[in-house]
């Protein structure tokens, strides 16, 4: 049995960000298990917006004009807890997606390959979300939509569908991959905020 990579974080964060194509290459031969992901990067990275959304939103507050909202103190601990269980349950989700569709797109199905860019390809959307500390920064998130192009480069390498229908199989994934996302923020919101005012 291969032996699992070891992944330093700020080296492969910082290396995706600026040599995306040379890390996925380097990704697409190293060896890693679930478990090692979820350990070793995924809890890590994941915890970083959720953590900032509860410092901006129950800490520093929400407002203008002179005038915050705070979000009680337990209603933001609970909305946390939530966004990050969900964050963790939907990398996986993904990669069962992104593992279902590639046989479509004449790609190979190989879950540990999904997992990869399932865990690898969210890098850029979770590191931005730390501007959600200052809510007034937050529309500076929007840059973790770099994650999109992440997702382009590494998801048709990964999974060997042909250059052909890698554009395809890459749109109909960022399709499933928004739609679940959309369902997941909804329910974490709902958790949150309703609590927060019901």
């Amino acid at each position: 049995m291969p032996r699992e990579s070891t992944v330093n974080i700020v080296d492969r964060a910082k290396n995706l960000i600026l040599q995306p194509r040379a890390e996925w290459e380097k990704i697409d031969g190293e060896t890693h298990t679930v478990q090692g992901l979820y350990t070793g990067w995924i809890m890590i990275l994941a915890a970083i917006g959720p953590v900032a959304a509860f410092v901006g939103h129950s800490l520093v507050g929400v407002g203008a004009f002179g005038m915050a909202y705070r979000m009680p103190i337990l209603s933001g601990i609970a909305f946390m807890i939530a966004s990050y269980a969900m964050a963790l349950g939907m990398v996986y989700v993904f990669a069962l997606i992104i593992d279902a569709l590639a046989p479509s797109f004449d790609g190979t199905k190989d879950f540990a390959q999904a997992f990869k860019v399932a865990a690898f390809a969210p890098t850029a959307s979770w590191l931005a979300s730390v501007f959600g500390i200052l809510p007034a920064l937050s529309i500076l998130s929007i840059l973790g939509l770099y994650s999109l192009f992440l997702l382009w480069l590494g998801l048709p390498r990964l999974m060997k569908v042909p250059e052909a229908k890698a554009a395809l199989y890459t749109v109909v994934v960022i399709v499933v991959g928004f739609v679940l996302a959309l369902v997941v923020g909804t329910v974490t919101a709902y958790m949150g905020f309703g609590r927060a005012f019901g």
